[in-house]
């Protein structure tokens, strides 16, 4: 049974919230929805144009405002931060389903050289934690900077952590603490049983029912799927422990093994729902405008993916050495309906209230239209839109 790679990109395309109305209005509960659709909206600190989880709503909802996403986070605390594969914000409903990965944590981080410089190891570390802890339950929401630093002095780099910010990262990683709010984008700690009461009291899931969601919820935002693919998108199990689930669902008759092509022709095995054809059916068209990528957005996150159902070579670019960029420092996928056309490196002059392209580059084949280069200042017009109603409500 084959899935051509422009059905598969649809089905990708619809289960990111792509395919739908981006016109439609921004409540709470509609920026609620599209993050539960997503599954989790990545974190990042770079403001080159607009944080990146920015990024990935705006590109959803035309009339998203940042100042929602923090009263879903933490004034409803309808949103919990956490890692998926790196720093996210996840529905508050899926935090039982962290549990497990809490466990792990403790494992990994106890053993971690990393961790243990700055720790140290065995009884030495637990005073450590349960002393930065202690502090905690006192006195309430914490942020790294609280701590003296002593004779660390300044902090030197991004990674050059204290002893007390190495125990608040293992507290929140293992889940014992919450991020309660973010200043500007300095996290602030509280004990997890504060923030997020009945979460934080609800019990370890079913280890089965844990890997049935796992899979199947990743095979739902993805549409076609290897167990790799399946086992990357949440970070939640094993290659092995997907590989099996997939097994199983297969002979349950609840998914089907495909041949999945690519752009260019080539193929491989991989996993879809039973009723793929069906769900195909029920999508739509993408909008026929077009729109910026967030470097993390869902879409554009897995590069190989990318590669294979759009021919489209991407990174990112913004930690290697400018003499050797191929485009830029903060390069966003340009998107038009279902074909990803060029690559724009945007920058947002705050002082000026603009936006300034730096660099832009159209795919092979794709001409630069007046039209074309009309819809990209709309859609860099919306971020900035967003960018100067931000700074007007500061």
């Amino acid at each position: 049974m084959r899935v051509t790679a422009a059905q598969a990109r649809r089905l990708l395309l619809d289960a990111q919230g792509l395919c739908d109305d981006p016109a439609r209005r921004a409540t709470p509960a509609r920026v609620l929805e599209v993050i539960c659709r997503l599954g989790f909206v990545q974190l990042d600190s770079i403001q080159r144009i607009e944080r990146a989880h920015h990024l990935i709503l705006g590109a959803r909802l035309d009339h998203y405002r940042p100042a929602t996403l923090h009263h879903l986070a933490f004034e409803q605390r309808a949103l919990f931060e956490h890692w998926t594969h790196d720093a996210s914000l996840i529905p508050t409903s899926l935090y039982p389903l962290w549990k497990p990965r809490f466990v792990r944590w403790e494992k990994r981080l106890r053993a971690s050289k990393w961790f243990t410089r700055r720790l140290g190891t065995g009884a030495r570390a637990t005073r450590a934690i349960d002393k930065v802890l202690a502090r905690i339950r006192s006195e309430g929401p914490t942020r790294a900077r609280d701590f003296d630093r002593g004779d660390h002095g300044r902090a030197t780099g991004w990674w050059d952590w204290t002893p007390e910010k190495t125990a608040l990262e293992f507290l929140w990683h293992t889940g014992t603490v919450a991020i309660t709010t973010r200043e500007g984008f300095e996290k602030v700690y509280d004990l997890a049983e504060r923030v997020l009461p009945k979460a934080h009291a609800a019990p370890h899931p079913d280890p089965q029912a844990h890997l049935d969601w796992a899979g199947r919820s990743a095979l739902e935002r993805l549409g076609v799927a290897t167990p790799n693919e399946l086992a990357a998108f949440w970070g939640a199990t094993s290659l092995s422990e997907a590989a099996l689930w997939a097994k199983a669902a297969t002979q349950r008759g609840e998914l089907v093994i495909v041949d999945a092509q690519a752009e260019g022709g080539s193929s491989r095995p991989a996993y879809a729902f039973a009723d793929w054809r069906q769900r195909l059916e029920r999508t739509r068209d993408a909008p026929d405008r077009l729109r910026v990528l967030a470097p993390f957005d869902p879409l554009i996150r897995d590069r190989k993916r990318l590669q294979r159902l759009f021919g489209f070579d991407y990174r990112f670019e913004a930690f290697v050495p400018a003499p050797k960029r191929r485009w830029g420092y903060y390069v966003l996928p340009i998107l038009e309906g279902e074909r990803l056309i060029g690559r724009v490196d945007p920058r947002f002059d705050r002082a000026r209230g603009a936006v300034e392209i730096e660099g832009l580059w159209w795919e092979r084949g794709i001409k630069p239209t007046r039209a074309r280069r009309r819809a990209l200042d709309e859609a860099l017009g919306r971020i900035r839109a967003r960018q100067v109603g931000e700074a007007s409500s500061a």
